[in-house]
């Protein structure tokens, strides 16, 4: 009976999906690649037009100069880049999503910890945003028809991208492929009408002034290095559809140069137009930076679907597998979930003007926990396994992976240690420490023995 019902299971888990329609996600290892090398940079780049990128630049006022700021968010990108390309590597290679790929490292019950890492502040920024999003349809509504009502459209607006996300990635890809040249355009133009309107406040305040090139500068690039650690964690989730055939320094670029152009703008705009006005409300910004209404109203609508695209992609995606994980409920269902779970962020408290500096540290401290992860599952799949794994054993509940392997918990747990008490630049400072320590309990602990079979 026992083997019977294992055998089920791994019907259930192991059978690689020979195609797939909208909606028809699993955590099977994924046969059919729907992205080519051009359209996962459209993905990439669509999916990285954050508002909290914003608050990010807003945040460094006064900290650093327009120079500074730009190279240490062109640091991040690149530091990003190839972060997404280590910890994707087994999920482009087996087409095994995050939370298959973490079972090697932390066992199948021991997943549970870094899925609610991970969820946490995806659920937290999927609410954010979703808010930002609402609020700038609710602009458009005032300003062309005169009905002000931002709870309502925060609602709609969240069922929205709740019946957008149960299309899967057949949606994201459809979605952020057409998107992207609208986002460009609208950046651009964002870009040009913050320094036409601000440009003498912006060379006195932001240009003409010394900064640092210290730790605040590395901190800086951590702030925006940070939006993007929890996809750096999940990074097997996307690069699982890639097709094969893109090497290892070719993906790196293609990761960093989709993600640097929205970053740089976005943390740009976010600094100049919160050093010049001392706002940082991004409605109220660009509401008052545009003079002529039509471009007003599709800036706003940039600002809304740039929310959509997104959150589709970074911020319903990952928790979304990990409750197919956890709790075995289809995809859909985990996505309405999802959705639902973001109206208890309480959004409307994150966007206020003094949220911005909390924005900053809860960056850092989820940065703090996302790093050692990050780090115990490269150790584990580049050095401890060479890059080979055995596909069958991570969805054999039973077999040497079962349980908890408290090495990745414990070297996990003392990387957050360390990033804590550097909080500044937490997600580098903890990624030695949780590496190393994992590399020793694995090979000098006993209770380690079956994970290193």
């Amino acid at each position: 009976m026992q083997t019977e019902n294992l055998a089920s299971q791994a019907i259930d888990y192991t059978e690689p999906t020979a195609g797939k329609s909208a909606g028809e996600e699993s955590l099977a290892p994924q046969q059919q690649r729907i992205m080519g090398r051009v359209s996962y940079l459209l993905a990439w780049f669509g999916g990285c037009v954050s508002i909290g990128t914003f608050a990010m630049g807003s945040s460094i006022v006064g900290t650093l100069n327009l120079l500074q700021t730009a190279l240490a968010i062109s640091i991040g990108c690149f530091v990003i880049g190839i972060a997404l390309a280590l910890n994707g590597a087994a999920g482009y290679k087996y087409g095994i999503p995050f939370m298959v790929q973490a079972r090697s490292a932390f066992g199948f019950t021991g997943t549970r910890f870094p899925g609610l890492v991970r969820a946490v502040p995806a659920i937290v920024w999927y609410g954010f945003q979703s808010w930002i999003g609402a609020a700038a349809i609710n602009a458009v509504s005032a300003t062309l028809f005169g009905f002000d009502n931002l709870v309502l459209y925060f609602i709609v607006f969240q069922f929205l991208q709740i019946g957008l996300s149960m299309f899967g990635f057949q949606g994201i890809k459809w979605l952020e492929n057409v998107g992207s040249g609208f986002i460009l355009v609208s950046l651009v133009y964002m870009f040009y009408s913050v320094i036409n309107r601000y440009g003498d406040e912006i060379m006195t305040k932001l240009v003409n002034i010394e900064g640092t090139w210290g730790l605040p500068f590395w901190g800086a690039t951590l702030l925006f290095l940070g939006i993007y650690s929890t996809m750096m964690l999940n990074v097997s989730d996307y690069s699982r559809e890639l097709k094969k055939g893109t090497g290892p320094g070719l993906l790196t670029t293609l990761y960093a140069m989709s993600i640097l152009p929205c970053t740089l703008f976005m943390g740009l705009i976010g600094l100049m137009v919160s050093g010049a006005t001392g706002v940082s409300d991004p409605i109220q910004v660009f509401s008052s930076a545009v003079d002529n209404t039509p471009l007003l109203v599709v800036t706003l609508l940039f600002i809304a679907f740039a929310q959509v695209t997104t959150n589709v992609l970074n911020n319903v995606v990952p928790p979304t597998y990990i409750l197919m994980d956890v709790f075995k409920l289809p995809f859909r269902t985990s996505t309405i979930i999802v959705g639902l779970l973001a109206f208890g962020t309480f959004p409307w408290e994150l966007v206020k003007a003094e949220s911005s500096a909390g924005l900053q540290v809860f960056v850092q401290t989820y940065s703090a926990f996302l790093g050692p992860i990050f780090a115990v599952m490269v150790v584990d799949y580049f050095i401890i396994r060479r890059r080979r794994l055995d596909v069958g054993k991570l969805y054999d509940p039973q077999g040497p992976y079962r349980g908890v392997n408290y090495a990745a918990i414990f070297a996990s747990l003392l990387g957050a240690m360390v990033a804590l008490s550097l909080s500044s630049v937490s997600w580098y400072a903890s990624l030695a420490p949780a590496g190393l320590s994992y590399y020793l309990l694995m090979h000098h602990w006993p209770a380690c023995q079956r994970f290193r079979t």
